[in-house]
């Protein structure tokens, strides 16, 4: 059964349409790959999944329970949409750590702050920051930080923060962790770093949506692949199929550009 289902989302900026008509199903366990070009709407997509930008039309479901509705007005208010946003995680390709705290505690602060409103939590704040911390600590250690723990990110290597945004985006247990093209403010040596928890988290059966410019790592480690230009998917299918033999000229001619950068 999909975990995600996504159906004929729409997204404009002032006279821009800069989605159209997007559509896809993600099933649990699985890893979604989205390639193409600038400006092809790639990022816009992931942050409209996340809320961070809202669509202007279509429908987004959680194991099969509906979250979004465009044509909803009750869909659109800021209560809602902060729910919905739970049931995602989101690494950005900048890292966005908060530069006064450690990394345990950026790691720590998103599930503190939802600690926070349960009526529970000051008569049992102890026990519940402490479960909080172990958590943290073993989500650092997972992405290979354990040594890291009171760092700040100006003491980290690109490539370390990038895990420790990783391991925040975890915290919360999401449905779906989603990457927005990870590895591009690394150079080679970090990269490698990054997709190795990447690799993990998928031999881990963790559902991701990546969106990637590493075709190689795309054509390994996704499932399945979706091909976007001028903001519409143009292709999707088994990551084979669409990096090896794409069956759209327009997949072809990108692969060919991409290969002879």
């Amino acid at each position: 059964m999909a975990i995600l289902e996504v159906s004929r989302i729409e997204k404009r900026f002032g006279d821009v349409q800069v989605l159209r008509d997007i559509s896809f199903t993600l099933d649990k366990g699985q890893s979604l790959a989205v390639i193409g070009s600038s400006g092809s709407g790639k990022t816009t997509l992931l942050r409209c999944l996340n809320f961070l930008e809202r669509p202007d039309g279509g429908t987004i479901a959680v194991g099969g329970r509906p979250l979004f509705n465009a044509a909803d007005s009750a869909a659109r208010s800021e209560e809602q949409i902060r729910r919905s946003r739970l049931h995602f995680g989101l690494v950005f390709q900048s890292f966005n750590l908060f530069p006064q705290y450690t990394a345990l505690d950026n790691v720590m602060l998103a599930r503190t702050l939802l600690a926070k409103e349960e009526p529970d939590y000051k008569s049992r704040r102890r026990e519940i920051t402490e479960a909080i911390r172990q958590q943290a600590v073993d989500l650092l250690t997972q992405v290979g930080l354990q040594n890291r723990l009171d760092s700040y990110p100006h003491q980290l290597s690109g490539g370390q923060q990038q895990r420790v945004a990783i391991a925040r985006a975890l915290a919360l247990e999401p449905d779906i962790l989603c990457f927005d093209e990870p590895t591009s403010a690394l150079d080679p040596e970090l990269t490698g770093e990054v997709l190795k928890v990447i690799r993990s988290l998928a031999e881990r059966n963790t559902t991701m949506i990546i969106v990637t410019h590493e075709m190689g790592f795309a054509r390994d480690v996704a499932d399945r692949i979706i091909f976007m230009d001028e903001g519409v998917i143009v292709e999707q299918g088994p990551s084979e199929q669409v990096i090896g033999s794409p069956r759209e000229e327009r997949t072809r001619q990108f692969l060919r550009r991409f290969n002879q950068e």
